[in-house]
């Protein structure tokens, strides 16, 4: 039998899609008061793998990816989950969203990001979040899955996921 204990910590990370600089800024903002200094960002690349926003935010969508310095435990994705959705209602026009924020954690072993959307590769975890394990990782590379987003699969998402994952590998061998 295996000895039951505490889950090491996560780095938070938010995939973003937006074509407006000014609501990223705010939203950027106010995701920094809410969980501390964002330690990492990718570079920004069009969001050109698929159409499926466009009718609800527009076209020419930029896609990047933030991480925080402070590290969470898994059991609060759920909670974050939501205030990310609710920041993303904060910026609608008409019901319509003007951003997207997809939060989600990397450990040593894989990137997990958490949904409102079940489907048979996501596990409930509570409050109507679900959560999905997007990649992993193997090898120091990121390992693509049946179900992965092709953004996270571009060199860009691959470049950011393997330094936040670098990042922390340091931050847990420090603490």
């Amino acid at each position: 039998m295996g000895v039951i204990s505490a889950p090491k910590k996560a780095k938070l990370f938010c995939g973003i899609i937006s074509s407006s600089a000014e609501i990223e800024q705010k939203s950027l903002a106010g995701l920094e008061k809410k969980f501390g200094e964002i330690d990492l960002t990718s570079t920004v690349i069009p969001f050109d793998f698929s159409d499926y926003y466009n009718p609800e935010m527009g076209g020419n969508l930029k896609r990047f990816w933030i991480s925080f310095k402070k590290l969470i435990t898994a059991a609060d994705i759920a909670g974050i989950k939501i205030f990310t959705n609710s920041t993303e209602a904060s910026f609608s026009v008409n019901n319509k969203r003007q951003i997207n924020i997809d939060p989600g954690y990397i450990t040593p072993a894989n990137v997990i990001l958490a949904t409102t959307k079940d489907y048979s590769h996501r596990i409930y975890l509570s409050d109507g979040i679900y959560g999905e394990v997007t990649a992993i990782y193997k090898k120091a590379a990121v390992v693509k899955l049946p179900w992965s987003y092709p953004d996270y699969l571009s060199n860009t998402a691959k470049e950011f996921l393997l330094k936040a994952r670098k990042d922390l590998i340091e931050q847990l061998r420090t603490a």
